[in-house]
């Protein structure tokens, strides 16, 4: 306990009851006086009367001198100062029955008895928080009132004077010790309300929060200056006035109120406790957000008084977790929404398709030609034309619609509503038509195009994963036409992707399992038709499909990215093949873009015809000006290696790519091929086709290259080439894809550029 605390509180409650105590004495000692003046000389009493005020009078004046009224703490001295005083008018008082006790009557002694019970009450009572002072009193006075009643000779009488002596005594100590408790208990919930009050002030004048009370008619009562600076108020205006119109600020005007402050109204009106209640705010034209925490508040009588809470402001937090939100649902590049976003898109709409029983659509866009700019201009430069892309896809959609972006070149777009079919195909080829419109770029005029794939929910799927995956197949069936259409997904489309499926994995263990096999078509000489060599090709026959054309597995083996290790076992076998034909029949292989973006690929031809022994200059590699597409590859460093070894290089499809003469310019060719479909038009008498082929067989002729005709089938396109001025000539007319054993016998019986080949 706090005792100096508490013994400023005793002499505290002293010093107010000290003018009791004074006239208690003064009606007690008269009292005894008024009892003893029929038999005790009255000179003697007035002496002990006067004796007995003079005592209680100096007693008084040392209570009501104690001190200030205002001091908290007090020593132990001057507790001990109130036992000098219970010594003092106990032996004052002890006069009164050792001087007169034996003159006393019956009558008189009843009196008497009166006098002094009434003087030791008062006594317990005025001084009884002091017990030295009262213990001591009752100590001596009450054993020589119980020594006179024995003397006297009233045994009964003495007995109970003891047990009012003992119980007064003990009243007199409870007394005291209940009131160091209780002030004790007071003191300490002083200093909780004092430090709680410290703690609330510090709370309001340093944190981020602050304090608010209204009453039942949700008028502020109560308000922390940092919440009136918050609003921009005076902390005199906040008084009075109603909740609800200083949330709404200026909208308290209009009536027009954010739906949360409705909740809020709805809160207080129910008199229900809440917490973390955001309220949208607008405090001089900036929105902010606050948190409000509240709870009901009674009076003594149980009656409701309003609400006491907390309020603070989470802009900044909030303003963070939207950020955290935008990050995690919008593309940083475009700002449209993302994968994630989309994909929370689509499967809202189809919950609500299927709830009402509509329909909502979802498409896949692919940009064309997207990847030519990144290889050829940079990756920024890319960056700001999928940010253009992004703006004029962004002013097509309605309501209806979102659009997003997937990543890289891909965006998509979720129809909520797709009951007009019509609409939703007339959105597509807008965005074909949109897309597609040239973009000024860094003093560039860029071309780009878009393909779209589209499904239907729940036609197309009742699942997002399955209605992404149809749109999906349509986008690749819009891809395969070329690009720059849109396709709607058709149930055959999924056959073909699962036979797709099928494919690449059988592809895999192809070569391994041995169903890879080598045909070799005869290559001649235009003018005499005699055998130059041959050109390898791929032939694939799967023991449970069957034969595989190239034109199905070679494209898939290259997008699954096998078409390097097939390529590897080509190349080997062929040149091993070659090897054992009679010079100088040469052998020509087609060689992928991707073998030849690998730095390594000249190596592997080293040792290939290391291994083989076949001589450089019989090996012919094709490639396609596809290669030249990729720029930053190791392609054209290849090339040179490859020449450098000896080993002669072809352009096959030549004019049915891009196109470019610069391509010529690239690598010294030693030969063009033209593609068939010239041939064929050629024959036919399309004028643009036969002079494509002469342009063509004179830039060859002076750039020292030879010429080589696809697709000769006929005696009559035989003819024509050879008009044309071809150098060399290879199709059905001279001989199909052979096997193996009858490459060999042809060249065995025919010395090369001296026999027909003709099959």
């Amino acid at each position: 306990m706090d005792w100096p605390r508490l013994r400023a509180a005793q002499l505290h409650v002293a010093r107010r009851s000290a003018v009791l105590f004074f006239a208690a004495q003064i009606f007690g000692s008269a009292l005894a006086v008024l009892a003893l003046a029929p038999m005790a000389p009255h000179d003697k009493l007035l002496c002990w009367m006067l004796l007995t005020l003079g005592t209680s009078g100096w007693v008084t004046m040392r209570r009501l001198g104690w001190r200030d009224e205002d001091a908290l703490t007090a020593t132990l001295a001057d507790v001990r100062r109130g036992g000098v005083e219970g010594i003092a008018m106990g032996l004052v008082w002890a006069i009164l029955p050792l001087a007169f006790g034996m003159l006393v009557t019956a009558r008189a002694g009843i009196d008497l008895w009166a006098a002094t019970t009434l003087v030791m009450i008062t006594s317990a009572l005025t001084s009884g928080l002091l017990p030295l002072a009262s213990l001591a009193f009752i100590a001596i006075f009450g054993s020589i009132c119980v020594a006179t009643l024995l003397f006297v000779g009233a045994p009964l009488l003495a007995g109970t004077a003891s047990f009012m002596v003992l119980l007064m005594a003990t009243a007199s100590y409870g007394r005291a010790h209940a009131h160091a408790l209780l002030r004790a208990n007071q003191i300490a919930l002083d200093e909780r309300d004092q430090t709680v009050s410290l703690l609330l002030r510090e709370f309001e004048d340093a944190g981020s929060d602050w304090l608010w009370e209204v009453d039942a008619q949700r008028r502020v009562v109560r308000a922390s200056p940092r919440l009136a600076a918050s609003l921009g108020l005076e902390p005199s205006t906040l008084g009075g006035m109603p909740l609800l119109q200083l949330l709404a600020g200026p909208a308290w005007q209009t009536g027009q109120f954010p739906s949360e402050l409705h909740d809020l109204a709805d809160k207080l009106k129910s008199r229900e406790p809440f917490a973390d209640l955001a309220i949208p705010m607008d405090i001089e034209g900036d929105r902010r957000w606050w948190q409000m925490s509240a709870s009901p508040k009674y009076d003594e009588r149980g009656a409701f008084a309003g609400f006491r809470g907390v309020s603070s402001d989470v802009t900044d937090q909030r303003r963070a977790t939207e950020q955290i939100y935008r990050m995690a649902r919008f593309d940083a590049l475009t700002g449209l929404p993302n994968r994630l976003h989309i994909n929370e898109a689509l499967a809202t709409a189809l919950s609500e398709a299927d709830k009402w029983g509509a329909r909502c659509a979802f498409m896949m866009i692919d940009l064309d030609r997207f990847k030519a700019v990144n290889d050829t201009l940079g990756h920024p430069v890319g960056d700001r034309l999928l940010q253009r892309v992004a703006r004029r896809l962004r002013g097509l959609v309605s309501d209806n619609e979102m659009i997003g972006r997937l990543g890289g070149d891909e965006f998509a777009v979720v129809v909520r509503d797709a009951r007009d079919t019509a609409r939703v195909e007339a959105l597509a080829q807008s965005i074909i038509d949109t897309v597609s419109r040239p973009y000024e770029l860094d003093q560039h005029t860029l071309y780009i195009g878009a393909s779209v794939g589209l499904a239907l929910a729940p036609r197309d799927g009742r699942t997002a994963e399955t209605l992404v995956r149809s749109a999906d197949l349509a986008l690749y069936r819009s891809k395969d036409k070329g690009g720059g259409v849109f396709h709607a997904y058709e149930p055959q489309l999924h056959v073909a992707a699962e036979e797709r499926r099928v494919l690449e994995i059988a592809l895999r263990g192809a070569v391994e399992q041995g169903q890879m096999q080598l045909a070799y078509q005869p290559v001649v000489n235009a003018r005499t038709g005699g055998l130059l060599g041959f050109e390898a090709l791929l032939r694939w026959t799967h023991p449970e499909l069957g034969v595989i054309p190239p034109a199905k597995f070679i494209p898939l083996a290259e997008e699954a990215r096998l078409i390097g290790g097939i390529g590897e076992w080509v190349l080997r076998t062929a040149c091993h093949e070659a090897a054992r034909w009679d010079e100088p029949a040469r052998i020509a292989i087609n060689v992928s873009a991707e073998q030849l973006h690998n730095p390594a690929f000249a190596t592997l031809v080293a040792q290939t015809l290391a291994a083989s022994g076949l001589a450089p200059d019989r090996l012919e590699l094709e490639v396609t000006e596809s290669v030249f597409l990729r720029e930053g590859t190791a392609a054209t460093s290849v090339l040179e290696q490859l020449l450098d070894l000896g080993v002669r290089l072809s352009l096959d499809d030549f004019g049915t790519g891009y196109s470019s003469l610069g391509y010529l310019t690239h690598t010294r060719f030693s030969s063009i091929k033209i593609d068939r479909s010239f041939i064929q038009s050629a024959a036919r008498g399309t004028r643009e086709a036969i002079a494509v082929i002469r342009a063509v067989v004179a830039l060859a002729e002076s750039l020292g290259m030879a010429t080589t005709a696809e697709g000769v089938e006929t005696e009559q396109e035989h003819a024509m080439v050879q008009s044309l001025g071809c150098s060399r000539v290879q199709g059905f007319y001279f001989g199909r894809p052979l096997p193996v054993e009858e490459a060999r016998a042809i060249v065995s019986h025919n010395a090369p550029e001296t026999t027909r080949a003709r099959a």
